[in-house]
């Protein structure tokens, strides 16, 4: 299975509670539920700890992680904007 890397520092906790990958513009994925969602900095708890990652390893949500990445085992599809007419 491939595992795909992504910027550690781009994995956030929100103040909910909850693992989220910063996917810009405001645009966010959860990382427990594999969906995205909006939200804005101010809901950004902190990046990422070790414990955080730790936590997200032993639930299935990330593969792995070192000093500069976590390893995803998929990214989904974000999702794109309607057309205004």
């Amino acid at each position: 299975m491939q595992r795909t890397p992504v910027a550690r520092s781009w994995v956030v906790m929100m103040h909910g509670g909850f693992a989220a990958l910063d996917w810009g513009n405001g645009l966010y994925l959860d990382l427990t539920r594999g969906q995205f969602f909006t939200a804005t900095e101010k809901d950004v708890s902190h990046r990422a700890s070790d414990a955080d990652l730790d936590l997200l390893v032993r639930l299935g949500c990330i593969e792995g992680y070192d000093r500069l990445n976590v390893y995803l085992t998929s990214l989904p599809e974000p999702p794109h904007e309607t057309e205004k007419s």
